[in-house]
């Protein structure tokens, strides 16, 4: 486990493994190369202080530092400088100091006191989320140690105590994301919705969280008709996952419920052979909803939050829901599922109904859900609909702010006839186009008139290359914005 600490020691005395310096492209490099006495060795490197660059140098007797060594990192102009480039910097810089163990950065104090407490918690973040590896399943390991201490070091003129509590809250994100995307990472033989509900109630149980997990028979009478048809094909028996976090006495909660699609092949309605090969993300939703729900517990802000996470695994059987097939949803609403493989939305139906009944002061979902999303706005931005523009924009600050991009995409009203159905009161499936539109279109029905943003993070969730933040594998998206837009909130 890594240990987070904040210190103003100088950058010359702190002893530690590894010291990171940003550097600046032009002719002033930056204060840590000066302190450190690489003035010259910068130089001699013909280093430029371009973002991507990097001088490692191992300490030598007389050198004016304490650490081991000293990774000089290019950070590029600094009128360009931003918290955001801090932490990509940092988690790019995260597999070279995972070498060391111990690691210490200057990052922050190259920044006014006003954004300090922003660049500590970056720099902590990034060292943390850029050492994550998941090697559970490997025979032979990373031979590196991997972080076991980090320090930020700020400035002596800053006041400590808030800035402390940026790095503990950097550590408690950290730790809430890297859990999201070893949720995530398990095959999914490994992770059956049971086994999610048994690691939430885990969760649960470590940070004191009050967790209901709903069993078949009981969704049967719930009424919760999208979470059981979904689950109808596969042995592996679905369930809904109830948390509630109380930091306010009987104040209106707020609520929380992403998609937690165990595996997806696409039911009767098959994917092909590639399109399975990520499925195990199907339920990313699910898992940035638990870990945001563990940082809250441990956060303890003055707000109360519930969550319903529904799980099914949706396999093809003789069992198996058919197109053309008509379910009742949770509160008496009926769609016609005329593809299998749009399944996300009717497991989050029942949930988004489910928590509309509970009158919360708002509702936000999110969930890996259409792959029209991703060809709108790529891979490293969610898209984001709903029925409360200033929610939207809220969430889409809380995105600014931790380096988790969100744009909203139109709910035009005149797709909302796209999901007519001749049989049933709304189908699963609009036209080709406006895909991601539609999708959101079928969950408005379920919320009523409660403010609701949905969060599509179909792109950002899961990484085929990897990211400066997370190797080749779940992200952990949205949770860190997730988890910023619940502490605004309770601080407002």
């Amino acid at each position: 486990m890594t240990t987070y600490s904040y210190s103003s020691e100088s950058a010359a005395e702190v002893k530690t493994g590894l010291l990171i310096v940003p550097v600046f492209e032009g002719p002033k490099p930056g204060p840590g190369v000066r302190e450190t006495g690489l003035t010259k060795a910068y130089a001699d490197a013909k280093h430029t202080g371009k973002r991507g660059e990097a001088l490692l140098v191992t300490r030598r007797d007389g050198d004016r530092f304490a650490a081991g060594a000293v990774l000089l990192v290019g950070v590029g102009k600094k009128d360009e400088l931003t918290v955001e480039t801090v932490r990509r910097a940092l988690g790019r810089a995260a597999a070279t100091a995972r070498r060391f163990g111990t690691v210490a950065t200057t990052f922050p104090q190259v920044f006014s006191s006003a954004k300090a407490a922003d660049a500590v918690q970056a720099a902590a973040e990034g060292l943390g989320l850029g050492d994550y590896r998941f090697d559970r399943y490997r025979t032979k390991r990373d031979d590196a140690v991997g972080l076991k201490k980090v320090v930020v070091l700020g400035s002596a003129k800053w006041p400590a105590a808030p800035l402390k509590a940026s790095v503990k809250r950097a550590a408690i994100v950290v730790d809430a994301v890297c859990w999201a995307r070893d949720l995530v990472n398990t095959p999914a033989g490994d992770m059956p919705p049971a086994e999610i509900a048994r690691e939430a109630q885990r969760m649960a149980r470590s940070v004191g969280l009050t967790c209901k997990v709903w069993h078949e028979r009981q969704l049967e009478q719930g009424g919760f008709g999208g979470i059981l048809g979904v689950g109808k094909g596969s042995v592996n028996p679905p369930r809904l996952i109830e948390l509630t976090y109380t930091g306010a006495g009987n104040a209106t909660p707020i609520a929380l419920t992403g998609k937690g699609i165990a595996f997806d092949s696409g039911g009767l309605s098959i994917k092909d052979a590639k399109g399975m090969e990520t499925m195990k993300d199907d339920m990313g939703g699910a898992a940035s909803i638990l870990a945001t729900m563990k940082a809250i517990a441990r956060l303890k802000p003055k707000i109360n939050v519930i969550a319903a996470i529904p799980c099914s695994e949706n396999m093809p059987s003789g069992s198996a829901q058919k197109p053309g097939d008509v379910i009742t949803h949770r509160g008496g609403t009926t769609s016609e599922v005329l593809n299998t493989d749009a399944e996300g939305r009717l497991v989050l139906a029942d949930a988004l109904a489910f928590l509309a009944e509970r009158k919360p002061e708002l509702i936000v979902d999110t969930a890996t859900l259409t792959g029209a999303c991703v060809v709108a706005l790529g891979t490293s931005i969610t898209g984001a609909m709903g029925n409360d523009d200033a929610l939207i924009r809220e969430l889409i600050a809380a995105g600014e702010a931790t380096g988790e991009p969100i744009w909203q995409l139109p709910l035009h009203k005149e797709y909302r006839a796209l999901i007519d159905s001749s049989v049933a009161d709304i189908k699963n499936i609009g036209d080709r186009w406006g895909g991601a539109i539609t999708a959101a279109w079928f969950l408005a029905e379920f919320v009523g008139d409660t403010p609701w943003c949905h969060l599509d993070i179909a792109g950002p969730a899961f990484s085929d290359r990897g990211t400066d933040l997370s190797p080749r594998g779940a992200t952990g998206a949205p949770v860190r914005s997730l988890v910023r837009f619940v502490l605004d909130r309770a601080a407002a």
